[in-house]
């Protein structure tokens, strides 16, 4: 783990509006990558709107390193459909981290990112002081997609002696 700044908590919480790649529904999964790290969620079956729930942990060396989030269909019998992507990006959340703030009262909004060209955000997302931790919670818009979202939440794991 030599050059880890921390860790990244990404919980994959749910899709919304995913399209149908099979007969009536879809099989999906997410797979979150940056650089040779590849982590997956569970598929669900059957399920446009699913549900994961699924906590990934990524090692973070490079802050500027593209994390990128592909949603798939599993399929049994042939390669599995890709469903749409988004890229996840942790600037915004990692400049509250390094204001080093204080116990807030949890529920304290500390910053709001809106929807632009140049993120897949959906949404409002805000960067939230939450029981001592600082999380962001962000409804990703799929791009190459007809429809479909992603709801994602991060979390800083502070590792020891990386200074940040």
């Amino acid at each position: 783990m030599a050059n880890v700044i921390g860790l990244l908590k990404i919980r994959v919480i749910k899709g919304i509006n995913l399209v149908v790649k099979d007969a009536n529904s879809s099989d999906p999964y997410v797979i979150v990558s940056m650089g040779s790290q590849k982590l997956k969620t569970r598929h669900v079956k059957n399920d446009c709107n699913p549900e994961w729930n699924d906590e990934l942990t990524l090692a973070i060396y490079d802050v500027d390193a593209p994390i990128n989030l592909i949603v798939y269909d599993k399929d049994t019998f042939t390669a599995d459909d890709e469903m749409g992507e988004a890229s996840i990006d942790i600037k915004p959340y990692v400049e509250c981290l390094k204001a080093n703030l204080g116990d807030l009262p949890s529920g304290t909004v500390i910053d709001k990112i809106f929807p632009s060209r140049d993120n897949c955000l959906a949404d409002v997302s805000k960067i939230i002081w939450k029981d001592g931790k600082l999380v962001q919670d962000m409804i990703l818009r799929l791009k190459k997609a007809e429809t479909g979202e992603v709801e994602i939440q991060i979390e800083w794991v502070k590792v020891p002696g990386s200074g940040f």
